[in-house]
């Protein structure tokens, strides 16, 4: 019974999920490919999943090395075991699921089998906040909050598809494990090819003075698109984008908070916990005095429904960003 609930919850989300572009060119499955092109030439790279090899992109990838791909089922506590047992044999083991099952159900296994011991394994984790209409059985909208408490495990948030391609290499080249967020199928492009990805650094995207715009993942697509927006308003927006939650970029917030007038933060999470809650607790840190508008979602489970409509209704649009600042002006 629980296999059947399951599946047919995890198929009405797939046909549901993503819900980011705003008619931007887009990039299909860039997580898979890249995986793909890295194992060319790392044999050492290993794929797993917990049935959801198709809808977390990770099928490039077995259907380029099926000897080294695994599936061990509904199961994500042993998808992380597992993980760590090839890991302690010399392999880079990539193991995919959503991001609510590799937290809430794989919770104690990733911190003691993996982070505890520093094991190599790289944890992909779909469906990523409010990216499916499903409701609160498979919005990971908590993820962020419960893995940054982990000691030694990275976190990244990618904003879209070249930097999905670029955080994969760049983890695969990380030694210990890693936790990233995946926007799955069709991924906009924001970022030009050749943007460069650093594990653990922010980067500065836009320049300006009345505000500034701290934001993760793909709200930093909305925060650009915010920036353009209000400078036709006659207001100056600089955008700073933190694809690493672990280990944060303490530095850059606190240059970039202390060169404008407001601070406003955009996840797509809990604004308790995440990004949010890192800016305020680095700016504490550095006797910065300003104050935080924070844009994300709220602390109670979203309901089922359609994901634009969702989106809409709890402030993860363009729109809400621009309204948001202009009022504190």
């Amino acid at each position: 019974m629980r296999g059947a609930v399951m599946d047919a919850g995890r198929t009405l989300a797939m046909g549901q999920d993503e819900a980011v572009g705003g008619g931007r060119p887009s990039v299909e499955a860039p997580f898979g490919k890249a995986l793909a092109r890295l194992g060319q030439s790392r044999p050492d790279i290993v794929g797993l999943t917990a049935d959801l090899g198709k809808y977390t992109d990770i099928l490039p990838f077995r259907d380029a090395f099926p000897e080294r791909f695994f599936n061990v089922g509904m199961a994500e506590q042993n998808l992380v075991a597992v993980a760590a047992g090839l890991a302690r044999t010399g392999k880079v083991p990539f193991a995919t699921t959503y991001g609510v099952f590799a937290t809430r159900r794989a919770y104690d296994f990733v911190a003691i089998a993996l982070a505890h011991s520093n094991l190599n394994v790289k944890i992909v984790a779909g469906l990523p906040g409010l990216t499916t209409g499903y409701g609160g059985t498979h919005q990971a909208i908590e993820d962020l909050a419960l893995m940054r408490m982990i000691p030694g495990l990275t976190i990244i948030d990618p904003c879209d598809a070249t930097e999905i391609e670029a955080a994969t290499e760049a983890i695969a080249e990380h030694r210990g494990p890693v936790y990233m967020r995946l926007l799955r199928a069709s991924v906009p492009v924001v970022f030009e090819p050749g943007y460069i990805f650093e594990i653990g650094k922010a980067r500065h995207l836009r320049e300006g003075s009345d505000v500034g715009i701290i934001s993760t993942g793909f709200m930093t697509e909305r925060a650009l698109d915010a920036a353009d927006a209000l400078r036709k308003q006659g207001i100056s927006a600089s955008v700073l984008h933190v694809p690493t939650i672990k280990p944060f970029d303490a530095e850059a917030v606190t240059e970039f908070s202390a060169s404008v007038d407001r601070i406003v933060t955009t996840e797509n999470h809990v604004v308790v916990g995440g990004l949010a809650s890192l800016v305020v607790e680095t700016l504490f840190d550095a006797g910065i005095a300003k104050k935080v508008t924070r844009i994300g979602l709220p602390d109670r489970y979203i309901e089922c429904g359609a994901v634009p409509t969702l989106q809409a209704r709890y402030g993860l649009t363009t729109e809400v960003i621009v309204a948001k600042i202009a009022a504190l002006n």
